[in-house]
């Protein structure tokens, strides 16, 4: 057996200093209380917290349950008849009220860039009388009534301060005069309507075409026009014949049948031809384009009799010894 003194070669630990080596108080241990447990949560509250962490009752919470009690409640007081009558009166009268403000009053109406006539049919398309309120004109429908007017080709309808409601029209302008069976109009570049004649002569500065579908290849008819320039002082007028091509009418009952294609350069041509041979100058009544390959031309009846005693006489000096 060992000792019970200390072993030299097991030197004792050398004391500890600080706060932790002072002497420990010997005396009764305290006792310690033991720890509650919590119980548990019921299955219940535990399947509420869950459903609690759920989006969608939570937006249902704190957004459906307020809005659907404050429609609930608008549902109760609107159900009486009388406070929805009383509700609707409140609100006309608050709107009559701020319609008719002075600043939303208009006393004036200005029309720009129209003539005398569509002046006067813009004034009178207006729907109500002036001075009236702002509200009470219809700006697009007063815009489709203008634009209706056969001589508008666009309006702008301003509201300037001051209470001016301000009209900027800009018209059609006739290039060209077709006849018809009810009468002579004016058309547009585009072949538009812009107004109707009763007398030719009241445009006699615009070129005159005719038949049917005329109106519809106007663009056409002024190219041809243009090209013609030369003999537009003998010119009658385009006829359209079939709503395919044109007829050039002059003067002493002479017309040029055009090509359906290129008639243009048909024209083009026949002046060249007059140029170099005095061709319109001659006395016919047809000279037919519509063939490039083979034109002909019709003689008309004196110039038909002249040419044949002509040939009768050239064959009788031939004959004569």
């Amino acid at each position: 057996m060992r000792p019970l003194s200390a072993d030299p070669r097991y030197p004792a630990a050398p004391p500890a200093r600080g706060p932790a080596a002072a002497p420990r108080a010997f005396g009764p241990a305290k006792l310690q209380k033991p720890m509650r447990r919590s119980a548990p949560p019921s299955r219940l509250a535990f399947r509420l917290e869950r459903l609690w962490l759920t989006p969608f009752v939570r937006l249902v919470t704190r957004v459906g349950v307020p809005v659907f009690c404050v429609t609930l409640g608008l549902g109760l007081w609107l159900g009486n008849p009388d406070r929805r009558a009383e509700l609707v009166e409140q609100y006309q009268i608050l709107r009559t009220e701020i319609q008719n403000r002075p600043e939303f009053r208009l006393s004036t109406l200005s029309v720009e860039g129209a003539s005398a006539e569509v002046e006067g049919a813009v004034r009178a398309l207006l729907p109500v009388g002036l001075p009236a309120s702002r509200f009470a004109i219809d700006l697009d429908s007063y815009r489709a009534a203008i634009r209706r007017l056969d001589a508008v080709e666009s309006v702008i309808i301003v509201v300037q301060s001051g209470g001016t409601l301000d009209v900027r029209v800009t018209e059609r302008v006739p290039v060209i005069l077709w006849r018809t069976a009810r009468g002579i109009e004016m058309l547009d570049a585009t072949g538009h309507r812009t107004a109707a004649l009763t007398r030719r002569d009241a445009r006699p500065d615009l070129p005159l075409i005719a038949g049917e579908g005329a109106d519809r290849a106007v663009p056409e008819a002024l190219a041809i026009l243009a090209a013609a320039r030369p003999i537009l002082p003998r010119a009658r007028g385009l006829v359209r014949v079939g709503e395919r091509r044109w007829d050039l009418v002059l003067d002493r009952g002479q017309r040029i049948l055009l090509p359906e294609e290129n008639p243009v350069r048909a024209v083009e041509r026949t002046l060249a031809l007059d140029s170099a041979e005095d061709l319109l100058a001659r006395d016919f009544t047809r000279l037919d384009l519509r063939s490039e390959a083979r034109p002909t031309i019709r003689l008309s009846a004196a110039a038909l009799t002249a040419l044949q005693d002509a040939r009768a006489l050239s064959t009788s000096a031939k004959a004569s010894p």
